[in-house]
């Protein structure tokens, strides 16, 4: 009979619910109707079959379709529909939908059986829809005019203004990829269909019987006929659909890199990693993975598996990910910078010790701990952890700290690269405070109490060229005074050598404070020196001893 032009199938009579929905089968299903002479071959596919719904499992009531099943040369394409029912249905419900479609065609419609070759619901379950079996060229009743050559899959709901589920697109492109690839048909591409009877489609376009026209494998009803179904959105989802079918993997994208550390857009490991891996494309369309490692592939794996591991041999490698669709068509993830290496960081400069500048008291004095940490590949990070935890970044060299006098501290820093490895170094060494009283004096000095001093008391002198010498076995050495407005200048001698001319004059009044400092490469025996310079107007100095470092 002549369809109605502007509806797909009207709705049926409420189904009765199914208790236990059916369960799909992925082997071929064995035709429903008795063989005849006339049965074609079912002819491998070049993509799996998916699981569908047998029309027992479904519990199609057969005595409705006593007609043997009309068969096909081959399926050039297949057409999409949608039943034009509600959107508002449970899954469970699907297989008593599918009867009530059947019983529709049937005695409604006066059919000889349901339309479809397939039937998919939201939840993306693939039924058996006219009989004859799902790998056979069963020609079925959907579009007219085009019936031949072709099969038609149908999602149960109505998509004009909703899009279908992505469960059941998925399986759409899933049959589609299956039945076309039977006949060794791109789904992505398109193929020349014979107009079975005059007519038109949506679009305006008018076809004659006999004629042939260009369709897209995977084609909407309203492509060869005027129609809604199978309805805007879902008409709209086609160029996903046929992209599924079609291939290749999209989206693919290398995620994670464990074993191995980020610095940018590049990972460092010692040697194993693990690769994981997203891509849009549904797995089911996946045919397998692999891992590249410079190009080349070291590891295989399924396409519902998503990483895999490899072992690196020192060095700088490009690491890829590559899918193969089960067309067969591949395609690639960006590439990540993976750096091997296994050899541990080097400390150039091993951790060493110098007085610095600042205020000393009884429980600290100033240091500056030094270092320099290189690596071969790329040094991540300097960690100091004793006598406390700090954590530097691959350029500092340095850094202040304080230690207490008298005892005897060991500076503890470990080097790591970002491949993990590390290397160990530390250093020794104990503040020593020399008291002023412990100088040998020359000239005038007088004794200050003071809180505010070193042990208490201080020296003090106006007198041009009055000194004091300090000697000490040490690798560091630091002046300390007191300064003011009205401090005056001195002199200071390092091992019988004038070393420099320090002026202790200050703008406000600080106390215990090392104003000079030097260093040596070792531990030796040095004396230290200062004289009064007799500065006019402000001769005055105070001095709090000194410290060496041994």
């Amino acid at each position: 009979p002549s369809p109605t032009p502007t509806t797909e199938t009207p709705a049926p009579p409420s189904p009765t619910p199914s208790t236990e929905p059916p369960t799909p089968s992925a082997s071929p299903t064995t035709p429903t109707a008795s063989p005849t002479p006339t049965l074609p071959p079912a002819p491998p596919s070049t993509v799996p079959q998916p699981p569908i719904v047998s029309r027992a499992a479904w519990k199609a009531d057969e005595s409705l379709s006593t007609e043997a099943p009309d068969y096909l040369d081959q399926v050039k394409a297949v057409f999409v529909h949608h039943t034009a029912q509600t959107n508002a249905y449970s899954c469970a419900d699907s297989a008593a939908i599918v009867r009530g479609l059947h019983t529709y065609h049937v005695q409604s419609n006066g059919w000889k059986d349901l339309g479809y070759n397939f039937i998919v619901d939201k939840c993306g379950t693939v039924f058996e829809g006219r009989k004859g079996g799902v790998d056979r060229p069963v020609m079925g009743a959907h579009t007219y005019g085009f019936n031949r050559d072709t099969a038609g899959i149908a999602v149960i709901g109505m998509y004009t203004n909703t899009n279908a589920a992505t469960a059941a697109t998925t399986s759409v492109a899933r049959v589609a990829a299956w039945k076309l690839g039977q006949y060794k048909a791109d789904p992505g591409g398109s193929v020349q269909l014979t107009a079975g009877a005059n007519g038109g489609n949506m679009d305006h376009k008018k076809f004659v019987a006999g004629s042939q026209y260009a369709f897209p494998r995977i084609s909407g009803h309203r492509d060869g006929f005027a129609t809604e179904c199978p309805g805007l959105s879902l008409y709209r989802q086609l160029p996903a659909i046929r992209s599924l079918a079609a291939g290749p993997v999209t989206g693919l994208t290398i995620a994670s890199v464990t074993g191995a550390n980020a610095s940018g857009s590049t990972y460092y490991t010692r040697s194993k990693i693990t690769v994981g891996w997203k891509a849009t494309t549904p797995s089911a369309f996946v045919k397998s993975y692999e891992l590249l490692v410079g190009g080349k592939p070291v590891a295989t794996v399924k396409g519902n598996v998503t990483s895999a591991s490899a072992t690196l041999v020192a060095g700088k490698h490009s690491v890829q990910v590559r899918a193969t669709h089960q067309s067969g068509k591949t395609s690639l993830s960006p590439v990540a910078t993976v750096v091997a290496d296994t050899a541990p960081p080097v400390f150039s400069t091993k951790p060493g010790l110098t007085l610095r500048t600042g205020t000393v008291n009884s429980t600290a004095v100033p240091l500056t701990l030094k270092w320099k940490a290189t690596d071969a590949a790329s040094l991540k990070e300097v960690r100091l952890t004793a006598p406390t935890a700090k954590t530097y970044g691959p350029t500092t060299v340095s850094a202040s700290h304080t230690a207490k006098p008298a005892k005897a501290t060991t500076w503890k820093m470990t080097a790591y690269d970002r491949a993990g490895n590390t290397a160990a170094a530390s250093v020794s060494g104990t503040p020593v405070i020399l008291q002023e009283s412990a100088a040998k004096k020359g000239g005038k000095w007088t004794t200050k109490s003071s809180g505010s001093y070193l042990g208490g008391k201080s020296y003090s002198s106006s007198t041009k060229g009055a000194s004091l010498t300090w000697t000490f076995t040490g690798r560091s050495a630091s002046w300390v005074v007191s300064r003011a407005a009205t401090s005056g200048q001195a002199y200071v001698y390092v091992d019988g050598k004038k070393a420099a001319t320090v002026d202790l004059k200050s703008s406000a009044t600080k106390y215990r404070q090392a104003i000079w400092t030097k260093s040596w490469s070792s531990s030796a025996k040095h004396t230290v020196k200062i004289v009064v310079v007799g500065t006019k107007g402000r001769p005055a100095l105070t001095t709090d001893g000194l410290v060496y470092l041994k």
